[in-house]
């Protein structure tokens, strides 16, 4: 078994609303030093198998046809095990 944490995050460049919706909110109640916030996602999946390059070529393809939409975000993962 090999347990993978996947971040996905907007690209830089791309209008994040519901980054600048929290930084806004920070800022209101005396969070001022907050310049910018952009939001992502966190995923933990456990995969079974132990052949890390079988994991790291299917966790690819799911960031890539599900996980993550690849025109506005960008994705990295982690392996352990």
């Amino acid at each position: 078994m090999i347990k993978a944490t996947v971040y996905v995050t907007v690209k830089k460049g791309v209008l994040d609303p519901q980054g600048v919706a929290v930084q806004g909110a920070l800022q209101s109640i005396g969070f001022q030093e907050v310049e910018s916030l952009r939001i992502g996602k966190y995923m933990e999946l456990t995969l079974d198998t132990d052949d890390r390059a079988e994991a790291e070529e299917r966790l690819k393809a799911m960031c890539e046809k599900l996980l993550a939409n690849t025109v506005v975000e960008d994705y990295r993962y982690e392996l352990e095990g």
